[in-house]
């Protein structure tokens, strides 16, 4: 059975990467899709690794059911990009480091998240650390309809990728 791996990534891993992490894990459960899809999260820095999400993301995303409370902060490894099929950003300051982090030869698995949103006007997901509380559910709305996008995808690609062991032909993002 193939497994694809998706890794979201933001500023620190406290708002939106582990957000997201948790709203496409769900949708890959929803789908029936939880052992072939791996999620996971992490921040270009880290210096809140070990980290709870921050309590007003936990709190907003608590509301719609998503549940952030096990998850904790770490920093994107080198070996992740070897690793997962999709690194997903939430802004193009992300990809620009990823980017330069990321040997030539990984680097057409990085994408913005919103990338998998072609009808929106945005392409990035604004940090609401410093917002208030509708800055959260904004994020969680982005996040949420990326998400509809990637999960398109990702159901494409394990489609058209059987067998066990098989490397996902990763598909460009829309847009």
């Amino acid at each position: 059975m193939s497994v694809i791996k998706v890794l979201f990534i933001c500023t620190m891993n406290i708002c939106r990467s582990p957000a997201a992490e948790a709203v496409f894990r769900r949708q890959m459960k929803d789908a029936g899709l939880q052992r072939r899809v791996r999620v996971d999260s992490a921040g270009i820095q880290g210096q809140l690794a070990g980290e709870a999400p921050d309590a007003r993301m936990q709190a907003a995303a608590r509301r719609r059911s998503y549940d952030l409370s096990r998850l904790h902060a770490r920093q994107v490894r080198a070996r992740d990009f070897q690793d997962f099929d999709y690194l997903l950003a939430m802004e193009r300051t992300h990809v620009e480091s990823l980017s330069a982090a990321c040997p030539p030869e990984h680097r057409h698995k990085i994408a913005l998240l919103l990338d998998y949103a072609p009808d929106l006007a945005r392409r990035e997901i604004p940090d609401p650390y410093y917002g208030g509380p509708q800055g959260f559910e904004l994020v969680l709305d982005l996040i949420e309809e990326g998400s509809r996008g990637l999960r398109a995808s990702v159901i494409a690609t394990l489609n058209n990728t059987p067998g066990l062991n098989n490397t996902p032909k990763l598909k460009s993002p829309p847009g």
